[in-house]
């Protein structure tokens, strides 16, 4: 059983989440596309996309190729 997250990890994730989702937008891209790029269904990168799920170091480098974007992309605010 996971750990439980707390209200604090829980904001971090939607954080990302909505970094996530601004990114592919701005490139035009859908969750399909996303997803089939780097072999993961739609609705992981949708429950990613929306907080619900937290990713590995992997998982995140798979998305940042999908994305086609360094990984640091992600945890830089602008």
């Amino acid at each position: 059983m996971p750990w439980p997250i707390s209200k604090t990890d829980k904001k971090e994730l939607i954080k990302l989440g909505e970094k996530i989702k601004s990114i592919r937008k701005a490139k035009g891209l859908s969750l399909e596309q996303v997803a089939n790029k780097i072999g993961k269904d739609r609705q992981s990168i949708h429950k990613l996309e929306k907080g619900d799920f937290n990713p590995t170091y992997l998982y995140l480098k798979q998305i940042s190729i999908g994305l086609d974007i360094d990984i640091a992309e992600l945890f830089v605010d602008k």
